[in-house]
């Protein structure tokens, strides 16, 4: 009889240990600003380069509490925490930033959501309030494991696939877990896109090479191509976003992304082909649309954001494998926001670097 009440004793103080532990980390407060630590002084950052005119201006980079200014914080809290980061500083408390950064979407309140795969997390930057969140719970006594693509749905809820789970995860407005989709049917879900008029979710399902549709109530209404090289086909579908009434999504070992048309039920459009040449595709990640209809495409291999007309003509690059500003290594999401900012998810450099539409065509 001791030894079951020391059993269930143990067994409660771990419950009550997890329990705890949902909580998740505290919030960081402070007036949300964009660093530009890393802009040479008294220059603007623009692409393309002079004479030619500039559609493109560096915005800022985020990478977590640096970003939140408090009474007491240094005003070169950015660089300072890229000292620390590459142990040039001693600090006594690391400070709480983004690891390897993947996915990017935002909502109607001014909050940019991004999942962290290495930190198994979703950082929420609140700059409305002046907050910094990290959600780390898929159900309230499991952590996430590979969180990566994300979806607005409404009410300020939050849909996270989680790839190594196998689900997709429902986060109500604070973060706290509502329950999974797909459970069982999915079996690596990375990309997400909400359909606003219907409210289907559409995921990507990489291993199974479709594309997998869950009505307003989470069950699964039909599936999406197969794998193959035909239009509506798919080799290991990745990233997705609804604009304009369309679905675009990257077929990333396709080396394209195609757009699919919920009205008609038609694939009538691709962009991007594969090979070498400046503005192809090798390995497309992030897809993303801004208010004009320019389509941004993720080329993770030549760690670039390629950017297209809306009629599918290659514009422009941005990038190039680095750490300086407009260099990435081994960039993944892309996110444009209602003031046509761009947000790249630059996964290995541990950070979201942020440009500034200027228009034009």
């Amino acid at each position: 009889m001791n030894l079951l009440r020391r059993l269930w004793s143990l067994w409660l103080l771990v419950a009550l240990g997890q329990l705890a532990a949902c909580a998740d980390v505290g919030p960081v407060r402070g007036q949300m600003h964009y660093g530009m630590a890393d802009a040479p002084e008294g220059q603007r950052l623009m692409w393309p380069a002079a004479p030619e005119v500039p559609r493109f201006l560096y915005s800022g980079t985020l990478v977590g509490e640096p970003n939140f200014r408090t009474p007491a914080a240094d005003p070169g809290s950015l660089r300072s925490v890229g000292r620390w980061l590459a142990g040039l500083d001693e600090k006594p408390d690391a400070p709480l930033v983004l690891q390897r950064p993947s996915g990017l979407t935002g909502d109607g309140d001014g909050r940019l959501f991004v999942s962290d795969t290495s930190r198994q997390a979703v950082f929420v930057f609140d700059e409305k309030r002046g907050e910094l969140l990290v959600w780390e719970y898929a159900e309230p006594l499991t952590r996430f494991v590979a969180p990566s693509g994300l979806a607005v749905g409404p009410d300020g809820a939050l849909f996270v696939a989680d790839a190594d789970l196998g689900v997709v995860v429902r986060l109500d407005a604070r973060g706290e877990p509502q329950g999974v989709i797909g459970r069982g049917r999915l079996q690596r879900p990375t990309g997400l896109a909400r359909d606003p008029r219907t409210g289907d979710l559409y995921v990507a399902d990489t291993y199974a090479h479709d594309i997998k549709v869950f009505d307003a109530q989470g069950q699964q209404v039909r599936v999406l191509g197969r794998r193959g090289e035909g239009m509506g086909e798919f080799n290991f579908p990745t990233h997705m976003v609804f604009a304009n009434g369309a679905l675009y999504v990257t077929d990333t070992l396709n080396s394209r992304v195609q757009v699919y048309d919920p009205e008609t039920g038609g694939w009538n459009r691709r962009l991007g082909s594969r090979g070498l040449f400046l503005g192809d595709l090798v390995r497309p990640k992030g897809v993303a649309v801004d208010g004009e209809g320019n389509v941004y495409v993720v080329e993770s291999y030549y760690d670039s954001l390629l950017v297209f007309s809306p009629r599918g003509e290659f514009l422009l690059p941005i990038g190039g494998t680095g750490t300086a500003t407009g260099r990435f290594y081994l960039p993944a999401g892309v996110w444009v926001d209602g003031r046509n900012r761009v947000h790249v998810a630059d996964m290995f450099n541990g950070r979201v670097v942020l440009f500034q539409f200027l228009g034009g065509g």
